[in-house]
């Protein structure tokens, strides 16, 4: 363990003997006074009214790590009577979601999810730690019909977690951490596949037991938020209280498997400081070995093969087909105070490191005899260090305003490695091969030759993100009659991204096996600046009637300028029966990584190359400079109580995009090597257009997103049988290519395959049925996911016939079967402070089709890597204790 972990481990198990004493020294003796409604994320939870002259106190409130429970509650005593702490007791079960008052899609006050005029998810702490995934991104996944993941990434993708909405890329998926845009990932997905290019939040970089809730907004919301915002807005809710202790730790694997071991142990608290000022501290550690799928049988070891003939290695060596190792250990710091009277002071601190580690292909004992006369399997590594921090003043009255003023900071620093490895060019003495001569630039090894490194940096990449707010926000009466809620804002971001190369091995005559680093001709440092305005009116015309008009502008010094807004509407006939709808248009800004983002290999017998948009080589092969996407977006939706407590909603919606990013075709020609040789790269001597491969990101075309989302839940009552919560999630999803633009050279941006990563990566429906039983002390929860079909054009692989092996024109259509999942939790509430949980996940260990043999490469990729749906990991089984004090 390295002696940043550990003293990020050490830290976060000291916590709790921290904030022990520190609740033992601050037990509530004053009267809770009344408190003022939260406007923002930001607010502290449990802030005491400002009645003039009042003692300021902590009002107790539900911890949402553990359901059922709450801390000491300040009480009201004597003046002269002794303080006596109030021990935890049992409350009644907390209101539904759908009454909770949302902060995302609205600078309404006080508007609850259930009245709002877009579709908006609010998902409990509780709810999310019942799914028994022990990451935020899976955890969202089991809960939200409308977000999947995809089943696995490749190289350097494989590292990092993402999600997407409504079957587009995880880059139009914008996410905020209290209402703040959240930095990105540095770790682009290269790779071809539905992801490309994107470079996603890294959702699991926070830690679970932090969130209060998450607020999931399902509607276009770029007039209000900016770029990104075009499937929805996450938007997760930290804890602010400034009490309690709450501990977790949860253990499993994937029995059918026998292998996937799981752990995180988390501790979050809180405690108060100089009278109303708070501290909430939250850190988590987990742990998740391999998942290696059992059935995989790497050909090369069949003496029967006629194109490999046997050679002498186990058949299940190759575990490319299996999921990361990975350790994470997060950290994040809410605090804040009142200032003075009518303003607040806040602030966050967030850390995570992370070390994860990635199967590649095995090699065989042919390949680097002298180092690994068995073979080896080479490890694709990332060592990642993402940390942001957030101050902000607020206040109630401003000229009459309510006001937030805040300064953001996030960076992620990743650098990727490929150890277990060697370097086979290296290791030969063949001076036409390996060479120690720098004028022969092809052969040449500034490590010698002969012999070959082990382990080697591959690259680093950061990327930061520096964003400053101003917000507004005033309640009005037009006439006196018409109340209206009025915002305005500016924001000024600064975005920053680095490439440093890898160590020379990494990329010289042909580079490491597994994964090829970068060379100097890839790196460098790229910026820009971004500014906005926008203004926001939200009027109640008529009583049941609401409208709201939003409208933003930005402008961005790489690419110029963007307009957009939004108009929505809600009319509610009865309390029973409500209509609204959407208009809106949003754009994504190309990100750093897409416009200057390259990637160079040469071996001694050709060369491929990811180009960079802006760099003389991509666009001597035809690369523009990327324009932003824009999309049109139109919902409406119908909003239903039929009796009370069951409440259904269901909205229909599109979603246009023109100019969709993602990669373009692949070229192989003169010009492609003349682009190779304009990078500074040395090629080797009689290399042909044959040998060369080269492609870009690229405005490649327009799409058209059409879906249903219903959703449904209604509280069961049985008495002395206890209560049930019942629930319904429902996304009808699909996606055309409307339109395939043309590259600068004549060619057409998508081929059949790429056009298949974006309209059918994700399954065409996703239904998820939940009940929550509550009993007594007992609690269960059965979930029933559903996963419609994926349909992915496969490239045919080393075992086709010889005429269609590796076609860049003719592909296998390949369909992965709609598939049910079920999962099971029960727990049993042993008193005020202690739950216990055991649960299964995919209890049944259902899994997705296996691919044809002539659609598996080296028949060790046996399923479809680029499908999001059900995963291939199989059954999970779990159990969990929960601690709250």
């Amino acid at each position: 363990m390295t002696l940043r972990r550990s003293l990020i481990a050490a830290t976060i198990l000291a916590m709790q003997f921290d904030l022990s004493a520190a609740l033992a020294q601050t037990a509530p003796s004053q009267t809770a006074t009344p408190q003022k409604p939260a406007t923002s994320g930001h607010r502290h939870v449990a802030k005491a009214g400002k009645k003039a002259g009042a003692p300021k106190a902590h009002a107790a409130t539900a911890s949402a790590a553990t359901p059922g429970v709450v801390p000491a509650a300040a009480v009201s005593t004597a003046a002269v009577a002794p303080v006596v702490p109030v021990a935890p007791v049992y409350h009644a079960p907390p209101p539904d979601a759908g009454e909770a008052v949302i902060v995302t899609g609205t600078h309404a006050y006080n508007r609850h999810a259930r009245d709002s005029t877009a579709p908006i998810t609010v998902i409990s702490a509780a709810t999310l730690q019942r799914t028994g995934a022990v990451n935020l991104a899976d955890a969202l996944t089991r809960m939200d019909p409308s977000i999947t993941e995809q089943t696995m990434g490749a190289d350097a993708g494989a590292l990092t977690s993402s999600i997407r909405m409504r079957g587009l890329n995880p880059n139009e998926v914008l996410v905020l951490v209290d209402g703040k845009r959240r930095h990105t990932t540095a770790n682009i997905y290269a790779d071809q596949g539905p992801q490309q290019g994107s470079t996603p939040v890294d959702l699991n970089m926070l830690p679970a037991n932090a969130i209060d809730h998450i607020e999931i907004l399902r509607d276009g919301a770029a007039a209000m938020y900016g770029s990104d915002a075009i499937a929805g807005v996450v938007n997760i809710i930290t804890k602010k209280t400034a009490h309690g202790l709450n501990l977790t730790g949860q253990t499993g694997a994937n029995a059918y498997n026998g292998d996937g071991w799981q752990y995180q142990t988390g501790i979050d608290g809180g405690f108060s400081f100089l009278g109303d000022g708070y501290v909430h501290i939250s850190g988590q550690v987990e742990h998740a070995d391999h998942m290696v799928p059992k059935g995989a049988s790497d050909l090369r070891t069949d003496p029967n093969n006629a194109d490999y003939g046997g050679v002498n290695f186990p058949s299940n060596s190759n575990m490319i087909m299996s999921t990361p190792e990975e350790t994470r250990e997060n950290l994040l710091i809410n605090f804040g105070k009142t200032v003075t009277e009518g303003i607040d002071f806040y602030g966050q601190i967030t850390y995570a490191h992370r070390h994860s580690e990635a199967y590649e292909n095995y090699r065989t004992p042919t390949k680097a005899p002298q180092i690994y006369p068995a073979g080896f399997s080479p490890l694709e590594t990332i060592d990642e260090n993402d940390f942001a921090a957030t101050l902000g003043l607020k206040g109630d009255n401003f000229l009459g305003f309510d006001w937030d003023v805040s300064t953001t900071y996030g960076q992620d620093d990743d650098t990727i490695g490929n150890k277990n490895t060697a370097n086979p060019n290296m290791l030969s003495t063949d001076p036409t091969v390996c060479g120690t001569n720098p004028a022969n630039a092809a052969t040449y090894s500034t490590d010698g030759c002969g012999w070959s490194p082990t382990t080697v940096l591959a690259e680093r990449y950061s990327l930061a993100q520096w964003t400053n707010n101003a917000d507004f926000r005033r309640r009005l009466k037009i006439a006196n009659v018409v109340p209206v809620t009025v915002a305005f804002g500016a924001e000024h971001r600064l975005e920053q991204y680095q490439i440093w190369p890898g160590n020379p091995p990494s990329y010289q005559i042909g580079g490491t096996q597994g994964y090829a680093g970068l060379m100097p001709e890839n790196a460098g440092k790229w910026g820009r600046d971004i500014w906005a305005g926008y203004l926001d009116g939200d009027f109640h015309l008529l009583p049941h009637w609401d409208l709201d008009f939003a409208g933003r502008f930005e402008h961005y010094t790489d690419f110029g300028n963007t307009e957009n807004g939004k108009v929505s509407t809600r009319y509610d006939f009865t309390k029973r029966i409500a209509i609204r709808g959407t208009v809106s248009n949003g754009f994504r800004a190309p990100t750093l990584p897409e416009e200057h983002f390259s990637a160079l290999n040469v071996s001694p017998t050709g060369a491929t190359g990811l180009l960079s948009t802006t760099s003389a080589a991509g666009q001597s092969v035809g690369a523009l400079p990327l324009k932003p996407e824009r999309s049109f977006s139109a919902e409406a939706g119908l909003v239903l109580e039929p009796v009370d407590g069951w409440h259904v909603s269901a909205d229909v919606y599109q979603i246009n995009i023109r100019d969709r990013i993602f990669g373009s075709s692949t070229f192989s020609d003169s010009d492609a090597l003349n682009a190779i040789a304009m990078t500074g790269a040395s090629l080797p001597a009689g290399i042909t257009n044959s040998d060369v491969f080269v492609n870009y990101f690229a405005n490649v075309g327009s799409t058209k997103t059409q879906g249903l989302d219903i959703m449904s839940d209604y509280l069961l009552r049985l008495n002395q049988y206890g209560n049930v919560d019942l629930s319904l999630g429902v996304n009808l999803n699909r996606t055309k290519v409307t339109r395939t633009n043309t590259l600068a050279n004549g060619l057409p941006a998508l081929n059949a395959q790429t056009a298949s990563y974006l309209t059918n990566g994700a399954p065409k429906n996703k239904i998820v049925l939940q009940a929550h039983w509550t009993i007594g002390q007992w609690d269960v929860n059965v979930r029933q996911t559903r996963y419609g079909a994926t349909t992915i054009l496969q490239t045919y692989e080393d075992q086709a016939p010889a005429a269609l092996q590796y076609s860049n024109t003719q592909w296998l259509s390949f369909k992965n079967t709609a598939a049910w999942m079920t999962d099971l939790e029960v727990g049993y509430r042993l008193n005020h402070i202690w739950h216990f949980a055991v649960g299964a996940n995919n209890i049944f260990n259902v899994r997705p089709r296996r691919l044809p043999l002539i659609a598996n490469y080296l028949g060790a990729n046996q399923f479809d890597q680029n499908s999001s749906g059900i995963p291939f990991t199989g059954g999970y089984y779990y159990g969990r204790i929960n601690a709250s004090f």
